[in-house]
């Protein structure tokens, strides 16, 4: 980005509120003002964030009354986020600045007709509805299957009563669900997959599937387009990783937090995954099992033909994520780093 750290704050102060709603999910709108418990987004009443300029300042600037502490919204995303370097910082909002967002509504004005069942516009407005994953049922969930991601992973929701339709009886449930959005390459959202999940309230507190019949849905346009962990729209990806399913993929982000992965969410959206800019290697993340073979060859061909040099990594038990669980990270990484190029294994797997 061109221009100073007071220009992207000011910018951020554009949308305080979706702002205030993304970070400080905790906290609630009164009058003109976002009031929670800190600026790490705590429960409480103390940090008070103006939501529209007026006489007394701009918006997203931000005081906290028990600690005198004052700041603007990049503070805000440093803290809430846990990011040290400024660089981090600079990325995360400019990321933030790239999501869509619903337009607000005048008060007088008619209600918006509802999209399309299945529609990306639907995908939309549902990610929307969402809240960050950060304490949630979805992230215990993710944790519980050895899936540690950053803050930083913009794809990633949570909503606490998802509409689940049974296809057979027609009966209606609302269920917790993470939400993970599919986009296309420049950053758009163009569906999205709903993980239905357990309340978590049994006495071991264990997150897992919820018990239905397909646990797992998507909706919007998917061919073509992924969920995308670490992809900086719009810029060079020369090396990255793509598979079918997102805990497959979520698993080899764990343990190389700096590689960029794609999940196409089947194996015939996998064999149809659009290619990004600049793109050299993909790594193609394999089952154990034939069930995804003919997405796998299709996409390895079409990778060829664009010049760019296709290679299978392979798991040692049924996929990635029981790898990760049960072997355990390291033993994960050992293993991938005798299927990665010298190169590769070098810059995207831990030293030591």
């Amino acid at each position: 980005m061109n221009g100073s750290a007071s220009e992207l704050a000011r910018r951020l102060g554009e949308h305080a509120e979706a702002v205030c709603r993304e970070y400080l999910s905790n906290g609630h709108r009164s009058g003109n003002h976002w009031i929670v418990g800190d600026v790490r987004n705590t429960r409480g009443r103390s940090l008070h964030v103006r939501l529209k300029s007026n006489a007394k300042g701009p918006a997203g600037k931000w005081v906290d009354e028990a600690t005198s502490e004052y700041g603007d919204l990049l503070d805000v995303i440093r803290e809430s986020c846990g990011l040290v370097e400024f660089r981090d910082v600079v990325d995360e909002a400019l990321r933030f600045l790239a999501m869509p967002r619903p337009q607000a509504q005048n008060p007088g004005a008619r209600h918006q007709p509802a999209a399309a069942s299945g529609s990306p516009e639907a995908a939309c407005r549902l990610f929307a509805m969402s809240q960050p994953i950060a304490g949630s049922l979805a992230e215990r969930y993710l944790a519980g299957r050895g899936i540690l991601l950053t803050a930083r992973e913009r794809a990633l929701r949570f909503h606490p009563g998802c509409y689940y339709r049974d296809l057979v009886t027609a009966k209606t449930l609302t269920l917790p669900a993470l939400i993970a959005a599919v986009t296309s390459l420049d950053g758009r959202i163009s569906g999205l997959q709903r993980t239905y999940l357990s309340s978590g309230l049994d006495p071991s507190g264990k997150v897992g599937k919820a018990r239905i019949a397909d646990p797992r849905r998507s909706l919007g346009h998917l061919l073509g387009n992924g969920i995308w962990l670490g992809l900086d729209p719009g810029k060079p990806v020369p090396v990255m990783a793509a598979g079918e399913g997102f805990e497959t993929m979520a698993s080899l982000r764990t343990v190389m937090p700096a590689l960029p992965v794609a999940a196409a969410t089947s194996a015939n959206h996998l064999a149809g995954l659009t290619f990004p800019p600049g793109c050299r290697r993909l790594y193609i993340a394999a089952d154990a099992d034939a069930a995804g073979r003919h997405g796998i060859e299709r996409l390895s061909q079409r990778a060829g033909e664009a010049g760019i040099l296709a290679l299978s990594l392979r798991p040692q038990l049924g996929d990635f994520n029981d790898d990760l669980r049960h072997l355990g990270p390291a033993h994960l990484a050992a293993w991938l780093g005798n299927q990665l190029i010298p190169e590769d294994a070098g810059r995207f797997l831990p030293s030591g």
